[in-house]
């Protein structure tokens, strides 16, 4: 035995072939001898034992472990003798299969911690409880025969609605110009990129890729002269009748003025391309109103993104006209609160591009702009209260080209203008303009007229207040629409004495007005209420066919899409709301152009004949009052009327005082018997009669 050994006295038995120098694996190693030897005690073979030793290698130390049995030999095969399943057999089959044993880790458990052994044994059932029926319990109860009962066989369902977060989009272009030119040449150069050219000409590479892209070029110019990929199958055929459902119209988003200070959108443009943009304008109208730290800005809005515009506007002065170019995309044209006219180019930026000198601008504020249909698409005119119509040229700003001045009396002085504030101009007309005014009067005019006084033509005037709207229907450009003061009215250039159709009045002051660019019996107005009528006057002529209420303020402006599906509307608080209209009111119906052709026309020729009618009447009572004064001319005498007065209060007096002298003389006498008083009426009577008669004999 080792010096280590006495640690473990029961181990006597095992011999120790340890050196001192590793007592901790000596100690490790007999712990595990004195399981091995209490182990082999328990299976009646206490003559058994195990002999280890430490094997050191590059490896590491490994422990070998030899089996010593009392009555064999060391080294000598007697497992056999083992009892069979005893752990001691098992691990020498281990150890003589393998020849040696690595211990690499070491468990330990309490034989406490092993649990209880769970033993299962069969019993016959048993009865806990046992309750009978209670026949008293049983009358309490009362029998239904038969029960009728609903059973719900659908699937029970949830709605759950989620309002997820927006995102902020932002589109941003490129702009490209001519290239894949080399380095070396300029594409500008003309010389250099002739020269070029015939390099690349001489090139035989050139010439096999010509002759390839030849044969494919051909394959489709004959296909498409055997083939019209344009032609119009159906142009023929009628337009199909909609499906008669309800007006409708839903909101399908909201843009809201992102300023603290609110300001009155007053005015709104759709982009020409796509319609998927919307230019606002805002701006306070109240006259030396405008709150403190009002912003100036106007936006432009994208339709898919309602929490940010796309892009600000920055003018020197509130807009309130703003005006898409409409053969440049880009280019707007804002009349200022201050008269200014102001042009911006998108590509350049917010700040404003062209600005009009304020010494030949309007003195009041613009409240109508419009772009001409001219070559360079750079012509535009302007209207204003100041009663000045002025044309421009946005590539020189600095002046008008032409001024036209409101005056109906056709003197030319501002003096007499009469204040604009709404303008009409329909490219199939280009000479031909029309003007809304303060007053309820709309100037029709002709701007290629060889003076100015020729300039204005006529006048149409029924409107109580300022016309707001004026408009010329779409399809029938001789008719025009105007909303004023309560009402509506469409009016025909045949018929300039009233209106041949107009509303009833509302209650509420009507604000703006459209026609619907699709078909020619619609047209939208909106009011101070916040109401947004649709009025189609095929179905429906003395109420709208659909009234909406958009908001709790005042609606201010209204635009309506191209393609008459969309409407935007803005309102007093700088909301602008986009709705949407259902199918019936954007698509044309049946015959609706002759029908409203027949209409227009048939109204036409019955406020002519009220016309007529009207003329002929004023004339005859126009005669009658001429023949009236001219009879007392002749037979009256030229006399004082200080005389006449003078006269006349003389007569009133004494016919007063006559009056009186026979009332005191009445009360003074005394009262008759009633038979005296009968006959002396009778008398009275008489001379009366007589007094009658001579006064009749007597000639006057």
């Amino acid at each position: 035995m080792g010096p280590c050994c006495t640690v473990f006295p029961n181990c006597t038995s095992v011999g120790c072939h340890f050196g001192a120098g590793a007592p901790e694996m000596h100690c490790s190693l007999h712990t595990f001898f004195a399981e091995s030897r209490l182990s082999g005690e328990q299976s009646s073979q206490p003559g058994m034992a195990w002999q280890g030793r430490l094997q050191l290698s590059a490896q590491g130390p490994k422990l070998l472990f030899t089996l010593l049995c009392s009555s064999c030999a060391p080294g000598i095969d007697c497992f056999k003798e083992l009892p069979e399943g005893s752990g001691l057999c098992i691990l020498w089959g281990h150890l003589r299969a393998a020849g040696t044993m690595e211990i690499v880790y070491v468990y330990v458990k309490k034989r406490s911690e092993f649990g209880k052994q769970c033993n299962f044994s069969d019993r016959q059932a048993e009865l806990n409880i046992d309750i009978p029926p209670n026949p008293q319990l049983a009358e309490q109860f009362m029998e239904r025969n038969p029960v009728d009962k609903g059973i719900q066989c659908s699937v029970s369902m949830s709605e759950h609605e989620a309002n997820t977060e927006r995102f902020e989009t932002e589109t941003r272009g490129v702009n490209h110009i001519e290239g894949g030119w080399p380095k070396d040449v300029n594409p500008l150069e003309l010389e250099q990129t002739i020269r070029f050219r015939k390099k690349v000409e001489k090139d035989e590479n050139y010439m096999n890729a010509v002759m390839q892209l030849g044969s494919i070029m051909e394959h489709c110019i004959k296909q498409n002269n055997a083939i019209d990929i344009y032609q119009e199958y159906f142009q023929d055929e009628e337009v199909v009748e909609v499906t008669e459902e309800a007006p409708s119209a839903k909101t399908i988003n909201v843009f809201r003025d992102p300023q603290e200070i609110k300001r009155s959108a007053t005015h709104l443009s759709w982009h020409p391309d796509g319609n998927r943009k919307l230019a606002v304008a805002y701006s306070c109208l109240n006259f030396q109103r405008a709150p403190e730290g009002m912003s100036l800005e106007s936006y432009i809005w994208d339709l898919e993104n309602p929490n940010k515009p796309e892009i600000v506007l920055k003018p020197s002065s509130p807009l309130v006209t703003l005006e898409y170019n409409p053969k440049d995309s880009h280019v707007l044209l804002g009349g200022c609160y201050n008269g200014q006219i102001a042009c911006w180019d998108t590509r350049k930026g917010s700040l404003v591009a062209e600005l009009s000198t304020i010494e030949f601008s309007h003195r009041d504020p613009v409240y109508g702009s419009i772009w001409l249909q001219s070559k360079t698409g750079t012509e535009c005119f302007s209207a204003s209260t100041d009663g000045q119509v002025m044309w421009w040229d946005i590539r020189k700003l600095s002046e008008p080209t032409e001024v036209v001045i409101m005056d109906i009396t056709r003197k030319e002085q501002l003096e007499n203008a009469l204040g604009a504030i709404s303008l009409e101009f329909e490219s199939t007309l280009p000479t031909k303009f029309m003007v809304g005014t303060e007053q309820g009067i709309v100037i029709s005019c002709n701007r290629k007229a060889k003076t100015s006084a020729e300039k204005i033509v006529c006048t149409f005037s029924g409107h109580h207040g300022p016309i707001y709207a004026l408009q010329r229907n779409p399809f029938y450009p001789k008719n025009f629409l105007t909303v004023g003061d309560w009402t509506a009215r469409i009016w025909s250039e045949d018929s300039r004495e009233s209106s041949i159709m107009w509303t009833k009045y509302h209650m509420a002051y009507l604000t703006d007005g459209a026609w619907s660019p699709v078909r020619p019996a619609v047209f939208f107005t909106t009011k101070m209420d916040g109401t947004l009528d649709i009025w189609d006057f095929v179905f429906k002529q003395c109420d709208p066919a659909l009234s909406l209420k958009v908001c709790d303020e005042a609606l201010f402006c209204l635009r309506v899409q191209d393609n008459g599906c969309f409407i935007a509307c803005g309102s007093q608080l700088g909301t602008t709301t986009l709705l949407e209209v259902s199918n019936g009111l954007y698509t044309l119906q049946r015959n609706e152009k002759n029908m409203a052709s027949s209409i227009f026309e048939r109204e036409t020729r019955r406020e002519k004949i009220l016309e007529a009618r009207h003329r002929e009447m004023r004339l005859k009572e126009k005669s009658k009052t001429e023949g009236k004064d001219e009879e007392p001319r002749e037979e009256v005498p030229t006399t004082n009327l200080e005389e006449l007065v003078t006269k006349a209060e003389e007569e009133f007096f004494s016919v007063i005082f006559t009056e009186l002298k026979k009332k005191e003389a009445a009360a003074m006498k005394p009262k008759p018997q009633k038979h005296q008083k009968m006959e002396g009426d009778e008398e009275v009577e008489g001379e009366d009669e007589e007094e009658e008669g001579a006064s009749e004999e007597t000639p006057t």
